[in-house]
């Protein structure tokens, strides 16, 4: 998961600074994001391609191998999201990626809230999306 991750961070976010090192990344993946939230990947000849985590009322990560972009993928994992938290979910994205707000957008997703990002370790301006059934 955590090779997904640092993969697509890289390839659809060039310009943010990432917070953390590949190994800390790492270490998240193992030690939080699989013991503490919900979890599932998309596996392709023994390779995650994409990677979806659920906290209690939010789409904590969404991420797809950059050659899986555009192929389906990520409208199955927003409906997973969905099916999962059927009463709503939200999410937060970098206001830089733009295919991602679109993409969100086109699933029912609303803009909420755009920050400057000072509350985010990127310190990168943000925008939370809602999504109300």
């Amino acid at each position: 998961m955590a090779e997904a991750w640092l993969l697509s961070f890289s390839a659809a976010l060039p310009t943010v600074r990432r917070a953390h090192t590949d190994d800390q990344v790492r270490q998240w993946m193992r030690d939080v994001v699989i013991p503490e939230f919900d979890a599932f990947v998309a596996v392709d000849a023994g390779v995650v391609v994409g990677l979806l985590v659920l906290g209690e009322h939010a789409i904590e990560q969404l991420y797809l191998h950059p050659s899986w972009r555009g192929r389906g993928l990520g409208d199955r994992l927003v409906e997973l999201a969905k099916s999962r938290l059927p009463h709503g979910l939200e999410l937060w994205t970098f206001q830089v990626n733009e295919s991602a707000m679109r993409f969100y957008a086109r699933h029912g997703l609303v803009e909420m809230e755009r920050t400057d990002g000072s509350a985010n370790e990127e310190r990168e301006p943000d925008v939370r999306f809602v999504w109300r059934p």
